[in-house]
């Protein structure tokens, strides 16, 4: 079987863990600290903090500015049910926007169409890896005067073009930006998620937060030659990653260039591979945008079944995923505002399909996936005409 995705580790993984674990320091510890050193120096951001998931990092992200109760938050309803869950955590109300023509991602106009004066953020995200359209979210935010918060959930190691330079998602464009290490992403800590900002004052914030609101840390009052003793001047959450996990992390974010190179090279052999074949759009990649290709998400034509094609790819040994959710579509979210009908995240959602890629794909692999794809719109095809011309013969009965 060819999974959707394998996280690529290995024995040096193996060995990090291993001294994390022998060290005798185990939880939020030096290792930690030096992956949020490497992490920031990694996509250019002034601080970085870590924490046990992407979805915590997305809670103290919009905690940092200024969501509470009654807030509005303008998101995107196709993505990963966390984003919205996140924002009901601060007490906020989620607004559901579609996404943009042609793509996966937010869309800018519908962002600004539903902008109100309770709107005290927007929630932006680097969907499958593609880098959404900052700059047009930076323009209405500023005029608006609205934060902006980044769920770069699967964008560590893409880049975005901002005049004429090339930076990686994570240096922040707006206030804040959060990763997750889940192993469907490009690296993996297991588990665990990162913030990066250029404001002091946020991460000081989310370093307090992050370990139940205490003051002084534990590196800190272990390294005290005084005694010393904490106090909590704040509420805070146990959002802690251990040293076990950074340990990992520190060998993953070595690995992360070549795996983007790969990723990269793999997605333009299923373009090349795919452009012929009838039924299929592949993705597309905007001229100011390098994805890390985190999921090759293709749209089928009309007349094309969705689950028909999954389900023979599958009994062909290839393993495929649906489009991305949609919240509105959720029950837990089915009160959600929606501004206006979210007709293009529904459609993504059953019309698409995402297929294997990850760093260790031989192209046999890819080639029976290509070949596995081209029997299933085959059969798919056939089942149709067959319908087709037995319900003209009924008909003409």
């Amino acid at each position: 079987m060819i999974p959707i995705a394998k996280p690529l580790v290995g024995e040096e993984e193996g060995e990090a863990a291993r001294a994390a674990v022998l060290s005798g320091w185990v939880s939020q510890g030096p290792q930690v600290a030096a992956f949020e050193a490497e992490f920031a120096a990694f996509v250019g951001a002034d601080h970085a903090c870590a924490v046990s998931n992407c979805t915590t990092a997305l809670h103290l992200a919009l905690l940092a500015v200024g969501v509470g109760p009654g807030d509005e938050v303008v998101t995107v309803s196709h993505s990963f049910i966390a984003g919205a869950n996140a924002i009901r955590q601060c007490g906020g109300v989620p607004v559901f926007v579609d996404i943009e023509a042609g793509g996966y991602n937010i869309d800018p106009v519908s962002v600004a169409a539903a902008l109100t004066p309770r709107t005290r953020a927007i929630l932006c995200v680097h969907q499958i890896g593609m880098p959404c359209d900052m700059e047009a979210i930076l323009r209405i935010a500023r005029a608006a005067g609205v934060a902006v918060v980044e769920d770069a959930a699967c964008g560590i190691g893409s880049e975005i073009r901002v005049g004429e330079v090339w930076q990686r998602i994570g240096r922040p464009m707006g206030d804040v930006v959060c990763f997750s290490f889940h192993p469907r992403k490009v690296i993996t800590t297991g588990e665990g998620g990162m913030l990066t900002t250029n404001s002091a004052e946020h991460d000081a914030r989310f370093r307090l937060w992050r370990q139940h609101g205490m003051s002084v840390s534990d590196r800190a009052r272990h390294a005290s030659a005084t005694v010393i003793f904490e106090d909590y001047p704040v509420r805070g959450y146990n959002y802690r990653m251990t040293d076990m996990q950074a340990a990992i992390g520190r060998v993953q974010l070595t690995r992360l260039p070549g795996i983007v190179a790969r990723r990269r090279e793999l997605a333009r052999r299923y373009d090349a591979a795919l452009a012929g074949i009838e039924g299929v759009t592949p993705p597309h990649e905007p001229e100011w945008a390098r994805s890390n290709w985190q999921s090759y998400c293709i749209r089928l034509g009309e007349g094309v079944e969705q689950v028909p094609v999954m389900q023979a790819m599958l009994d062909a040994g290839v393993a495929t995923r649906r489009g991305i959710m949609n919240m509105h579509q959720e029950a837990a979210q089915a009160d959600v505002p929606r501004p206006h009908p979210l007709i293009r995240s529904e459609a993504a959602r059953d019309r698409c399909i995402l297929l294997p890629l990850y760093a260790q794909m031989t192209e046999e692999e890819q080639d029976r996936v290509i070949a596995a794809l081209r029997a299933a719109l085959d059969t798919t095809r056939r089942v149709r005409s067959n319908e087709t011309r037995s319900l003209e013969t009924d008909t003409a009965a």
